[in-house]
């Protein structure tokens, strides 16, 4: 049967074929009107796979290279205890995570570099991407199936980075995969949804994680620190040197050898990571690996002269702190060549201060004082300087020279004094009561003790008895001796001697007291029969005292003997 058609009909048959055409050839157009860079950008995707100490699984995720020389992102929490990484790029090989580069916990991304010197990046779109535009998820290792959706909103953070929400369902396991344009640039990190099926996807800008760097002092960081991942030295010379200080506070001698080694493998022709292994090797005492390495830190270096200082400060820490074994190679000659070298390149003070401490340990005395007293014009004129000038002119035997050094020495400080010059003011309190100026010294220790009270114990107090005595000061040095024994009851010194003061002033029931408290802890002690036995003959009574003398002369005593002659 023949169906005649009226005309309207055929038109609006046309119409919708029209319109339906395309809508079924646009259902299969996945596989032939994919982006032509799919295939290359899949070259960067991998899967990133951590493990703890003893080798278990932590976590598996994905990331993207975003450089040539092993560069890549992911996200941070896969990182957190780990001790070991790998990823595992398009064509299934495995490569070990070296280091990591940057961490950002709060958005939880990481920067790392795998041991690949021939990696695949993505390019990077430099463009905020505008809302309604097209932005395509790449999963690991897919060719052809990828997922797209319009941009739903673009905000704006840290100022510089965009985080993206993308109308598209991502599917499971693509978390941390990249997000790009239609020229397969990427725009973000995908990352993982809080909700299952959620219609939305979210991602944090490519550009910022591209970005994170570890600073010197960031090498401290805590967040860092959750991850026992070598952390990659900064590019630049200055923030290496502070990373370097950063982790000698650690007392991690391990991690401290490790990034001495990276810093030159980094800096080869930066004398500073030689320096430091020079040091480090110094200190385990192996010298002439110290030796090679700053021969090379001098003939690497433009200004030779901070290499040549710093090998001369090494070759006089270890004669004076640690003379024994030489090393043979290693003479204050050598060191005083050095830093004149260095001077004659570069006249700093703080190589003239070096200089003088070396001629110093030579005793060349009036050279070294000469040295001294010539910073003294510089802004090295100091407490510091001052005094070594004054140990100068004591070895000189030139007491009156060397008490105004110290009094230059202590004038550069001004009163109130602050802590910084109690050392100062302690050495210049022994110069005087060594020069017999007692009431002098005891003017400097009464300012020590002001500024060093919570520090000082009963040697202080015994000092400066002796000194107040000395001084005439008795009962001064009553009270100094009893502080002594306040702090230290134990010590029969002590009472031994604050007995023999009593004795001494005619406070004899006192230095009874004191002599048979002497006895009572050490019975055996000869001061104390000695003492007791002084007081009761002074007091008058022989008898006992004589018998208590005698006892001390059978506790060996040397001066029993006259003073039983004496009162028998």
């Amino acid at each position: 049967m023949t169906v005649k058609m009226k005309t309207n009909d055929i038109h609006l048959i046309r119409r919708l074929t029209a319109g339906i055409l395309p809508l079924l050839l646009f259902a299969f157009l996945p596989l032939s009107a994919q982006p032509s860079w799919v295939k290359k950008a899949t070259k960067s995707v991998f899967t990133l796979k951590t493990f703890s100490a003893d080798g278990s699984l932590i976590a598996s995720s994905n990331g993207f290279f975003t450089g040539t020389s092993g560069e890549a992102v992911s996200s941070f929490s896969p990182f957190k205890g780990a001790a070991r990484a790998i990823i595992i790029d398009y064509q299934g090989k495995e490569t070990e995570v070296v280091s990591i580069l940057g961490a950002n916990d709060i958005y939880d991304v990481a920067r790392f570099r795998v041991a690949s010197n021939k990696t695949q990046p993505l390019p990077f779109c430099q463009t905020t991407m505008t809302e309604g535009s097209t932005a395509w998820l790449l999963p690991y290792h897919e060719t052809k199936n990828l997922y797209s959706g319009p941009v739903r909103k673009s905000e704006s953070f840290m100022q510089n980075y965009t985080y993206y929400t993308v109308a598209l369902t991502s599917p499971e396991h693509t978390e941390n995969c990249p997000l790009l344009n239609d020229e397969g640039e990427v725009i973000g990190m995908i990352q993982p949804s809080a909700v299952a099926n959620d219609t939305l996807s979210y991602a944090i800008s490519a550009l910022f994680a591209d970005s994170l760097r570890i600073s010197g002092i960031g090498f401290n960081d805590p967040v860092l620190q959750l991850t026992a991942i070598r952390k990659e030295l900064p590019d630049d010379l200055q923030q290496a040197n502070v990373a370097i200080y950063m982790v000698s506070t650690r007392n991690d001698s391990v991690a401290y050898r490790q990034l001495i080694d990276e810093m030159i493998r980094k800096f080869p022709d930066a004398p500073d990571g030689y320096t430091y292994r020079a040091q480090e090797s110094a200190a385990r005492g192996d010298y002439a690996a110290a030796d090679a390495d700053m021969a090379t830190a001098i003939r690497v270096s433009k200004s030779k002269d901070e290499p040549r200082y710093s090998l001369a400060r090494m070759i006089y820490n270890k004669y004076v702190y640690l003379p024994d074994p030489p090393y043979e190679n290693w003479t204050l000659d050598k060191a005083l060549s050095e830093i004149r070298s260095a001077i004659s390149d570069n006249p700093q003070p703080t190589y003239r201060q070096l200089e003088g401490n070396i001629l110093f340990a030579q005793k060349q005395y009036q050279e070294a004082y000469d040295v001294y007293m010539s910073l003294t014009a510089t802004p090295l004129r100091n407490a510091e300087t001052f005094f070594s000038a004054a140990k100068c002119q004591a070895m000189l035997r030139d007491t009156t020279a060397m008490l105004a050094l110290l009094d230059s020495c202590v004038g550069t400080f001004s009163k109130p004094y602050l802590k910084e010059a109690a050392p100062y003011i302690w050495e210049r309190a022994t110069a005087r009561r060594e020069a017999g100026k007692y009431r002098e010294a005891i003017s400097d220790m009464n300012e020590y003790e002001k500024l060093m009270s919570a520090n000082i114990n009963e040697s202080f107090y015994y000092i400066r008895h002796q000194t107040d005595i000395q001084a005439r000061l008795y009962q001064q040095a009553l009270n100094d001796i009893s502080e002594a024994i306040r702090r230290n009851p134990k010590e029969t010194l002590y009472y031994a001697e604050k007995a023999s003061l009593e004795v001494r002033v005619g406070l004899f029931d006192d230095a009874i007291a004191t002599a048979q408290e002497c006895i009572a802890i050490e019975p055996e002690n000869s001061d104390g029969y000695l003492f007791l036995g002084l007081a009761q003959c002074m007091k008058g009574d022989k008898e006992q005292g004589i018998a208590n003398l005698r006892k001390a002369k059978d506790l060996g005593d040397p001066q029993a003997d006259s003073l039983i002659e004496k009162y028998k």
